[in-house]
């Protein structure tokens, strides 16, 4: 009898659901309303580009409300998931790894109006950073190389791994030398921090999106040990939405090699989201 064939063992570790709307509806007060983006279509679209797992982050038009997120975690134990908490939240931590919640999301953006309604502060990480230890959980940052210059001393010395997503917000037009990206690439290098390598969105006003190889390859060179892929469907307030198949082979392209592909898509996320 033959063997059963082996899941998929790669992972996309950016991603978002959205709805059904009559039975998860979105916080009332929220910096946007997406289109419905529900856990089918993702599934499916992890088969389509051959990976097993996925991660969920949970989006700032939820509010407080995880219901949608912890729903599909014990739905598919393929997926993890990251979270979104201040200080008083009425979600407790203390558990939410055995319900397969890995991470919390805090945004620390740069300009006015840049940090979303329903989102966490940095201000907030510092103050649940130890209870994030105590769960469990590691601690995921949306930022760029403009805000990141005022906290990198006090990401080194949490208590907790780093997650700096969207490759740090880079700026393509200052390129890999700017202050910011070399202080990503210091943390990166110094084990402290893992980014995730999602591109496309740092890239949307460059003419031709292969100026971001260089940026990917400088953080491969850091530390390829402390990096994963996101495809950061169902790509929010991008229009058109770039095909996700495409930004994964784009990935692998800049990647170099087959084993940085495998190192960034199985062996990190394993370790991170395990």
């Amino acid at each position: 009898m033959n063997a059963a064939p082996h899941a998929p063992a790669g992972w996309d570790c950016h991603a978002h659901l959205f709805g059904p709307y009559d039975r998860f509806p979105l916080a009332p007060e929220r910096s946007y309303t997406p289109p419905e983006a529900v856990a089918p279509q993702y599934l499916a679209l992890l088969a389509r580009l051959g990976l097993g797992h996925g991660v969920l982050v949970h989006p700032s038009a939820y509010g407080e409300d995880h219901a949608l997120l912890l729903h599909a975690l014990a739905a598919h134990a393929n997926l993890r998931g990251v979270v979104v908490v201040q200080p008083g939240s009425r979600l407790a931590l203390s558990g939410l790894h055995g319900k397969g919640v890995r991470g919390a999301r805090f945004s620390h953006r740069s300009g006015a109006g840049a940090n979303f309604a329903g989102s966490a502060s940095f201000d907030d990480l510092r103050a649940l950073a130890p209870a994030l230890a105590d769960a469990g959980l590691h601690a995921e940052l949306w930022t760029d190389g403009q805000a990141l210059s005022g906290i990198a001393v006090e990401l080194k010395a949490l208590p907790v791994p780093v997650v700096i997503d969207h490759m740090g917000g880079f700026d393509v037009a200052a390129g890999v030398d700017a202050p910011g990206f070399r202080l990503l690439l210091e943390l990166l290098a110094s084990g402290r921090a893992w980014v995730k390598l999602c591109a496309y969105r740092n890239l949307l006003n460059a003419p031709d999106w292969q100026a971001g190889r260089a940026f990917q390859q400088k953080m491969i060179e850091a530390n390829p040990e402390r990096l994963v892929w996101g495809s950061d469907w169902p790509h929010l307030r991008v229009a058109p939405a770039p095909d996700t198949a495409a930004l994964l082979a784009m990935f692998k392209d800049w990647a170099g090699n087959d084993e940085v592909v495998r190192q960034v898509l199985e062996t990190n996320p394993a370790v991170l989201y395990r």
